[in-house]
């Protein structure tokens, strides 16, 4: 049920409200003066504030112009004992949903709040629709490994369950977080993201939990972080793995107790946030390297999800390309563009290293500097070679952070899953490409968790 704040300094008002309001099934929280609301508002959700005019210490309409900057999606009834035009209009003007009269009519207090939260409850309604249309895409695709992904986001939306993604760069988890998180009790709550990967060591803390004002140089203010930000909804730890040690520690907490300090605060703060978390890395490899807390992996690996690259789900590719095609259809073109048999040849037996994220990309460009009707051949090929010269710069920036052994694993890996692909996931034709015996082979794709497709 919605939680309502009173402040006011009359022990009598604030009993005669919270009798009326609890009978209504709200859940109701009692401040004595200003300071003590704004204080209870740092550390409680609440979703209207019932303020009086005359205060001690801090005056009411102090108080409704503060809650105003740090609180704007709370709706304020103000109410007064010394009523009179100005000072409503004032109240009104400064954000105010609406003005009552002392001695308070307890009927037209009701009604009031009632309509108060009415409009919290449409505009969390219109965030959830933003949220939605916002989305820039969504999960296509009908083979076997969607239909499971499908299954397991309808079976777990609802629960509160912790859930953990994995899968390779740009194969969309964030997708299947933000399905997640439309379809369970939280859709009308925020939706906030974390890529912790570009979030630098010194910073991330900050990030996550927010800071007092003075707890480092450049705090100049206090900050709420994301776990706050993302109260009543859903916190996407996007690269989780690549969190420092002191940060899981911190997130393990959180999980276990749902509360956190600021940084550079002692006051403890209550969250209530359903935590999904991704990782393109091999979080075991992690784990015995002691990068990654085998303690928080069980916590957030409550229900995991694996998203399989493009390369072994290429039965979908009719479906990406046509949803593609149609987003990046041309304005002036009345139909969305087709492709030649010969071009989609050319693209199934494309490894797609990029997954998704790099068809995406050739669809757009495809999409906008060729004006044939019927993408052919040569173009397909002139535009997914000039990508992949792209893409092979910015794949040796991945490297940079790795080793020579790392990366010499890494790249084993993927020509590994390239000549697999190539030769239809014959073992024997591939461990020949590659000059090994098939037993080698064998040993090669259990090390590297390497998943051959039968039947193809």
């Amino acid at each position: 049920m919605p939680s309502i704040l009173i402040i006011d300094d009359e022990q009598g008002i604030r009993s005669v409200l919270k009798d009326v309001l609890a009978d209504e099934g709200y859940d109701v929280l009692l401040a004595e003066d200003g300071l003590r609301g704004l204080s209870l508002l740092e550390t409680n959700p609440v979703d209207l504030v019932i303020l009086d005019v005359w205060l001690p210490n801090m005056g009411g309409i102090d108080v409704l112009k503060k809650l105003k900057t740090d609180f704007p999606d709370i709706e304020v009834i103000i109410i007064s004992g010394h009523a009179n035009i100005d000072l409503a209009v004032n109240a009104v003007k400064i954000g105010a949903f609406d003005f009552l009269e002392k001695p308070l009519s307890l009927e037209r207090t009701i009604t009031v709040v009632r309509n108060a939260l009415a409009l919290e409850g449409l505009r969390k309604e219109n965030r959830n629709l933003k949220n939605t249309l916002f989305i820039e895409d969504r999960m296509v695709g009908e083979s076997e490994s969607m239909q499971k992904i499908r299954a397991i986001i309808d079976q777990s939306a609802a629960s509160d369950a912790r859930i953990l993604i994995l899968g390779e760069n740009g194969t969309g988890k964030e997708l299947v977080a933000r399905a997640i998180h439309l379809k369970s009790r939280r859709a009308a709550g925020p939706f906030v993201e974390v890529n912790c990967a570009a979030i630098p060591d010194t910073l991330i803390e900050s990030e996550l939990f927010g800071h007092e004002k003075g707890a480092f140089t450049s705090a100049v203010a206090q900050r709420k972080g994301r776990f706050e930000l993302a109260h009543r909804g859903s916190i996407f730890l996007d690269e989780v793995a690549d969190l420092s040690l002191s940060a899981q520690a911190k997130v393990l907490r959180v999980i276990q107790e749902l509360t956190f300090e600021r940084v550079g605060g002692e006051e403890k703060i209550e969250v209530d946030v359903r935590i999904i978390a991704a990782t393109n890395k091999d979080i075991q490899k992690e784990i015995k390297a002691g990068r990654f807390r085998e303690d928080l992996f069980f916590r957030l690996n409550v229900i995991p999800v694996f998203v399989p690259p493009l390369r072994e789900r290429l039965s979908d590719l009719p479906f990406l390309i046509s949803y593609f095609m149609e987003k990046y259809k041309p304005p002036k073109v009345s139909e969305p563009r087709t492709l030649s048999e010969n071009a989609m040849r050319t693209l199934e037996a494309y490894a797609w290293p990029g997954n998704i994220r790099e068809l995406k990309n050739f669809m757009e460009r495809v999409n906008i500097m060729t004006e044939e009707p019927v993408i052919s051949e040569a173009a397909v090929a002139q535009y997914l070679g000039a990508m992949s010269t792209e893409r092979d710069t910015a794949r040796l920036k991945e490297f940079e952070h790795l080793n020579l052994n790392q990366a010499k694993e890494e790249f084993e890996k993927e020509f590994i899953t390239r000549k697999l692909h190539e030769h239809k996931s014959n073992i024997s034709k591939t461990a020949q490409a590659l000059g090994l015996y098939p037993s080698n082979l064998h040993s090669k794709l259990k090390k590297y968790g390497i998943t051959v497709e039968r039947g193809k």
